[in-house]
């Protein structure tokens, strides 16, 4: 330890590196030191961007002298070095700034006061010419008040006569009609006494006939009733014994074709794969033949042409020869060349060959993929056709039950008429009435028997066929486009209607739903034609809005229609049910009680009119994303206008440049009116069109402020002078259509509209945070504004941004709000994507009374299975 503490006493001493740099730069002579914020601090006024940016004092200083445009000073570490005279030239230009800078703020001064002056002046002035014109008005006020007054006055005077001459005519008119009514009345009432007696004496005479001629055919018709329903009961007997032995073999049929149904479509779906996995490797083996054969015909064209250049060069080289006959000609050379000739001839014959063969192989992959696409087409019709059959095969079976159970309830009713015909006499059925006990049962459910059961077993048998041909037939009728009638949908309509009158909606097994889902599916298929999307958009949505006002529930509180037969549980049985002379109610305002596949139906409805309007609202996106890209950016040539001194909003550049240059914006109006063209022919509802419309406006908010915040040559005056204009053509849009397809559309672009004003005001610098946030942008956010004042720039007029101290006020809240919204991109606008609307909003959009005037479809209407439709 005292070794080396020694050893640290005896080490010399050694002078420190900055010492000698400040003595050596001393001797060099730079008399005039300061530390580098004393100097920012003074001559920042010759460059003030200086202290507007993010930099370091080293840089400012050497931005400052580079300004100044001195030589021979120095940068130590923490000081720059002048030297002499060097501090006297830099406060020279500095009074220099000060005094211009001076002189224009005196300049300033002055005009506002001059300004404030001619205000005042002109503020009494108005007020003077205000009381003349008053005092002006006041007068000719009380002339037409007289005029008023005079013709009032001789109004009453002549209503006055008019009237009394009326009152005298009144009263001699009323005297005579009365006395001429009085002898009328009297000639009729001796009449009617006179008819009154004679009918009184005809009713009792005729009275007497009927009774004793009823008495007769009564005691005739209940003995023959009693034989012929004995006699119907035998035959349903034998009739219900056949009908269950026809429906265990449809039981095992229908058991069958469920078990080639599910086999058939496991064989589809392996098809299937094995149909993509080939369209797979085909396409890969088309892209590699598509490749090797441009390669090929590349190389074939590169030896054609060398091929011709070799035969050139020949040609040129043996005319030469020719002319010159004293030069022995090289024969060894010439032999080369042909030689290589023969060679490349032979390479383009090889080579035309090999394309040849690809194009071969790839007509050959074509034909087999043409042939894999029909018989997968063809198994897919074979499943349909066997999916087909295996429904209708079920409906047979339902109504087959149904068909079961009205059977027996006729033969347990028949047989309770025939017990009670042989315990009772005819003078005993006569008083108490059979036809009375026949009133009783008919509330019940049960049909009249004595006049449909002569006939009712010929239509029983084509009933369900009667019934697949009509849903057939509204099938095909609705697949195609049969229009519109008093602005509303026909097949929606329809639809609604023929369900009600089949009561489908209180089944709980029916296969028409799942047909109406097709049609609405395959309509979904052609999602680039916005004419047909409007057309089922519509169909649809008005479908759904009477489906959500009318079905409900069972058991649920609200209006219940009259009760019906709990027997009739099928389709076939309300089918035999309505046959008879029972009308159903078309009023489309009354509720439904229905069962689980009915609101299966309408949801599925509403997802379908969810796709189709997100499909509609794609689509315009689709079409407006390739015109904003150029929308929010001056073209070229009203840049260079704008630059010579013209401005964009003036009326020479509308005539002439914007017609030509600026048509991105006449695009996207032209756009927007199309699609409500397309929409208003197909009668959407105008809920779907306002939201439509809001969204789209939405999206056009996102990509314009998005661009201008991301893409620093957007974000300049002449830009905000161009994008102010094509808003103000969308706001002009917005006027000119209605309010109820429009709505709130115009207020989504508020962000673009905020920021885009913020953009073209000349004096940034004098206007305070306070007033960008409460005043001219409420809806930015800080760290938007910060982005946008950091990267205005001005091609123009030459302004400048914000003032230092707003951005650094800027930067404060964001470091506060940096712990909240820590990621980035976090100021950029989100595009809405799902639908806003609920149920509730879309049935509440439209009363479902303005569909009952809806005209039915001719060719429905001419079948006599829809006569229900003219009701």
């Amino acid at each position: 330890m005292l070794a080396r503490a020694r050893g640290r006493e005896w080490l010399p001493l050694q002078p420190s590196k900055g010492v000698l740099e400040a003595i050596r730069i001393s001797c060099l002579g730079y008399p005039t030191r300061r530390t580098f914020e004393e100097f920012v601090d003074r001559f920042s006024v010759l460059r003030p961007e200086v202290l507007g940016l993010c930099y370091d004092e080293v840089t400012a200083t050497n931005m400052v002298l580079e300004k100044v445009n001195l030589t021979g000073y120095q940068i130590g570490k923490t000081k720059v070095f002048l030297r002499a005279g060097q501090m006297a030239e830099l406060d020279a230009r500095r009074t220099e700034v000060l005094s211009y800078s001076a002189s224009k703020i005196q300049r300033k001064v002055r005009s506002f006061l001059a300004r404030r002056n001619f205000i005042q002046l002109r503020m009494s002035s108005v007020q003077l010419q205000a009381m003349c014109r008053g005092q002006i008005a006041r007068h000719y006020y009380e002339d037409l008040r007289r005029k008023a007054a005079s013709l009032k006055i001789q109004t009453y005077y002549r209503m006055h006569f008019a009237r009394k001459n009326y009152k005298a005519l009144y009263s001699a008119s009323t005297t005579i009609q009365s006395g001429l009514r009085g002898m009328a009345a009297r000639n009729e009432f001796h009449f009617r006494q006179q008819t009154k007696a004679a009918v009184i004496i005809q009713s009792c005479c005729r009275s007497d006939l009927a009774s004793s001629r009823y008495m007769g055919l009564k005691k005739a018709a209940i003995t023959t009733q009693c034989a012929w329903r004995g006699r119907v009961a035998r035959r349903e007997l034998r009739k219900l014994k056949m009908a269950a032995k026809e429906s265990g073999a449809l039981q095992a049929a229908k058991n069958k074709l469920e078990k080639q149904v599910e086999e058939l479509t496991w064989r589809l779906q392996l098809e299937k794969r094995m149909r993509t996995d080939m369209e797979e490797a085909k396409t890969q083996e088309n892209k590699k033949l598509q490749q090797q054969l441009q390669e090929l015909q590349f190389q074939s064209k590169e030896t054609k042409d060398i091929l011709r250049r070799e035969q050139e060069n020949t040609k040129t080289a043996l005319e030469k020869a020719a002319l010159v006959p004293e030069i022995q000609i090289d024969t060894t050379h010439v032999d080369k060349l042909t030689a290589e000739n023969e060679n490349l001839k032979t390479l383009v014959i090889s080579l035309e060959t090999k394309i040849e063969e690809t194009e071969q192989k790839f007509e050959e992959m074509k034909k087999a993929r043409e042939e894999l696409l029909k018989k997968a087409t063809d198994a897919e019709s074979k499943i349909n056709g066997l999916t087909n059959t295996m429904l209708s095969f079920q409906e047979k079976l339902t109504n087959m039950e149904a068909e079961n159970q009205l059977l027996r309830q006729q033969a347990l009713l028949h047989s309770r008429l025939k017990t009670i015909s042989e315990n009772t006499s005819p003078k005993s059925n006569s008083t108490n009435g059979s036809p009375h006990y026949e009133e009783q049962m008919t509330p019940h459910g049960t049909p009249r028997a004595p006049k449909d059961y002569g006939n009712f077993a010929h239509p029983r048998a084509s009933f369900s066929e009667r019934q697949h041909d009509t849903v057939d037939a509204l099938i095909n009728c609705v697949t195609e486009n049969i229009g519109f009638s008093e602005g509303k949908p026909v097949a929606a309509i329809t639809i609604y209607k023929c369900l009600v009158h089949w009561k489908i909606f209180e089944t709980e097994k029916t296969s028409v739903f799942d047909r109406l889902i097709q049609i609405f599916g395959s309509a979904m298929q052609n999602h680039d034609s916005n004419e047909d999307l409007a057309y089922w958009l519509s169909n649809s949505s008005t479908l759904l809005i009477i489906l959500q006002k009318s079905l409900k529930a069972v058991g649920s509180t609200g209006t219940t229609p009259h009760k019906r037969p709990q027997n009739q549980s099928s389709f076939l049985g309300r089918m035999v049910f309505r046959s008879s002379n029972i009308t159903v109610d078309m009023d489309l305002v009354r509720q439904i009680e229905a069962k689980y596949p009915a609101f299966l139906f309408k949801q599925q409805l509403a997802a379908f009119v969810e796709g189709l309007y997100g499909m509609i609202r794609d689509n315009v996106k689709k079409e407006l994303s390739a015109l904003l890209l150029h929308a929010i950016q001056v073209p070229r040539i009203i840049k260079a206008s704008m630059v010579r001194g013209r401005s964009f909003g003036s009326s020479s550049l509308r005539g002439r440049s914007f017609s030509n240059q600026g048509s991105y914006w006449l695009a996207i109006v032209d756009n927007l009116n199309e699609l409500l063209n397309i929409l208003r022919e197909n009668c959407v509802p105008a809920i779907f069109i306002r939201k439509i419309f809001t969204q789209i406006f939405s999206f056009i908010n996102a990509q314009l402020f998005n661009s201008l915040l991301v893409r620093h040559e957007c974000c300049s005056f002449s830009n905000g002078e161009y994008v102010k204009q094509g808003l103000a053509q969308l706001e002009v849009w917005c006027g000119e259509v209605k309010p109820e397809y429009a709505g709130s559309a115009l207020h989504e672009l508020r962000h673009i509209r905020q920021a885009v004003g913020f953009l073209v005001i000349f004096k940034k610098f004098r206007i305070s945070y306070d007033e960008i946030v409460n005043d001219l942008c409420p809806v930015l956010s800080v760290q938007q504004l910060y982005k946008i004042c950091t990267q205005y720039w001005d091609d123009k007029y030459n302004t400048e941004s914000v003032s230092e101290e707003v951005l650094d006020e800027m930067r404060t809240l964001m470091t506060e709000e940096s712990g909240h919204n820590a990621s980035e991109g976090a100021f950029l606008l989100d595009d809405e994507i799902s639908m806003p609307i609920s149920l509730e909003e879309i049935a509440d959009s439209m009363d479902v009374k303005e569909f009952q005037n809806v005209a039915p479809p001719s060719e429905l209407v001419a079948m006599s299975a829809f006569q229900f439709l003219k009701s």
